[in-house]
């Protein structure tokens, strides 16, 4: 296992993600505790020495099982994190409640890390509101050593990360993002990277495979990538990536049965970042599978000819990835922070927008298709 340094710890490379524990009967909140106890005992064995888990997990049962699994292993022998959860409003003004809750639930005495969870349009004013409490709870927790590290994690925007380290950042040890290489442009994690170590924070890593999307390719890409490294599947190419990516020391990968994690195991044995030949090669597909969707620029001519006053660029965005994605959070959390007459929804199809598009995209196509897959 290949080790990081962060501070006075060496940290496996690779972390145990508790977001996709294997499960009964395809039911998400039933977690297989057999077979989870079974994948952290090899994890424990090889040498993984971080776990990551979240009070929403499994809807609210991964702590649980993750304190099962953890609660036959020394204390120092593993590193914990979970996360304050605010991704969800209503627990903004619960911080003391649901940390006591999670020791209890993990069975544990202290937190080795500890996140403000999915810090995003959402959540920021709220994170950063000082009458919750959050953050002056949180740091008292870390003087008193019920928290030995304190980060955060976050699916916002540049700019929303930026607001939030102005206001903690001198507190933050490590940033959580999502990183990969068609998140490099496609989420602008380039410049997320570039924000964290401007801010000489380490890079934690979630979605390394975006979901799983980037462990197949189709053959032809895959037949480029194979005579490059013959020796690697393609699942690997995605953490070759992420070495060769200065100040990560932390990549999480939800798991969610034994063949995976032993296949991660075995790449995280070596360290063997692309070389520059390699990651431009792998940067080209990732080009390739952007194509899929719409060609915004964000020049906003359509914005100023909009008689709804819809920021469209950003709606393309949100559009691109819950269309690219097919569904999840990002998109529906993002639009939870604009008012109701901003929606998709709201556009009447009147195709001001697009007698101006450079692109020529269709955008109340676009608009009333993603209303549509929102309902």
């Amino acid at each position: 296992m290949v080790y990081k340094d962060f501070q006075d710890l060496k940290l496996s490379a690779l972390g145990l993600g508790a977001m996709r524990l294997p499960v009964l009967d395809g039911d998400d909140s039933r977690i297989d505790e057999a077979a989870t106890e079974e994948m952290v005992a090899y994890a424990m064995e090889k040498g993984i020495n971080y776990y990551d888990t979240a009070w929403g997990y499994h809807g609210g049962n991964s702590e649980l099982a993750m304190g099962k699994a953890l609660r036959k292993y020394p204390r120092e022998k593993f590193y914990l994190a979970t996360k304050f959860p605010g991704y969800d409003l209503s627990n903004m003004d619960k911080v003391e409640e649901i940390f006591e809750k999670q020791l209890e639930k993990c069975q544990v005495s202290y937190f080795d890390f500890y996140l403000f969870h999915n810090v995003c349009e959402m959540n920021i004013d709220a994170y950063l509101d000082g009458n919750y409490g959050i953050y002056k709870y949180l740091m008292e927790q870390k003087a008193n050593g019920r928290i030995r590290h304190l980060g955060f994690s976050a699916h916002g925007s540049y700019e929303v990360m930026e607001r939030f380290l102005k206001a903690y950042g001198k507190d933050m040890e490590f940033g959580q993002i999502q990183l990969n290489y068609l998140d490099w442009s496609f989420q602008d994690a380039k410049s997320k990277v570039g924000l964290l170590q401007d801010c000489q924070i380490p890079v934690w890593v979630m979605e390394p495979l975006r979901g799983g999307k980037l462990a197949k390719l189709p053959s032809e890409e895959t037949k480029i990538l194979r005579k490059l490294r013959p020796e690697e599947g393609t699942p690997a190419w995605a953490f070759r990536f992420l070495q060769a990516v200065p100040g990560v020391a932390m990549v999480l990968s939800g798991m969610s049965d034994k063949q995976q994690l032993e296949e991660n195991i075995k790449t995280f044995e070596q360290d063997l970042p692309l070389s520059r030949e390699e990651m431009g090669e792998l940067l080209s597909i990732a080009e390739g599978m952007l194509k899929k969707t719409l060609p915004c620029t964000s020049c906003r001519y359509c914005v100023s000819h909009c008689p709804q006053g819809l920021n469209i660029p950003s709606l393309l965005e949100l559009y691109n990835e819950h269309r690219f994605t097919g569904g999840g959070f990002i998109a529906p959390m993002a639009l939870r922070a604009m008012p109701e007459d901003k929606h998709p929804n709201a556009c009447v199809g009147c195709k001001s927008c697009e007698a101006v598009c450079p692109q020529q995209i269709k955008i109340s196509e676009a608009m009333a298709d993603f209303a549509e897959k929102l309902k």
